[in-house]
């Protein structure tokens, strides 16, 4: 096939729109070392996962649980608190420096009232 188009893929899906969610999960499974199901012929692997689409020997249903799989198993978005966390947790340096600043004793200076007025009147003088 020297040239696909969508009415060459749309006998196997459903509409455009899923062509394009399949077609762009062949391409990750391509990118990932998938085996092509045609000749590469030196096309891109959007060609490519669009020529095996248009063949039927693609197992559409499989592409499709593939497709619906990788946002399930996506990870959720964290708070960005959470995303630091995680991140000195699973980096020796950021737990070092973390533990560091745990020990560091931080204390205030809190002046007691009388000691406030003291300084206000010796500022005014």
């Amino acid at each position: 096939m020297a040239r696909i188009t969508n009415s060459d893929t749309l006998p196997f899906v459903e509409s455009r729109y899923e062509l394009g969610m399949l077609a762009s999960q062949r391409v990750r499974d391509l990118n990932g070392g998938a085996e092509p199901i045609v000749d590469k012929e030196g096309d891109k692997p959007t060609v490519i996962a669009l020529r095996e689409m248009a063949t039927g020997k693609l197992d559409i249903d499989n592409l499709r649980h593939e497709f619906i799989q990788s946002y399930k198993d996506a990870p959720v978005a964290v708070d960005s608190d959470e995303a630091l966390e995680v991140a000195v947790a699973e980096d020796p340096k950021l737990r070092e420096i973390d533990a560091e600043l745990e020990n560091v004793l931080v204390t205030e200076d809190v002046m007691e009232p009388e000691e406030l007025e003291d300084e206000a009147e010796d500022s005014a003088d």
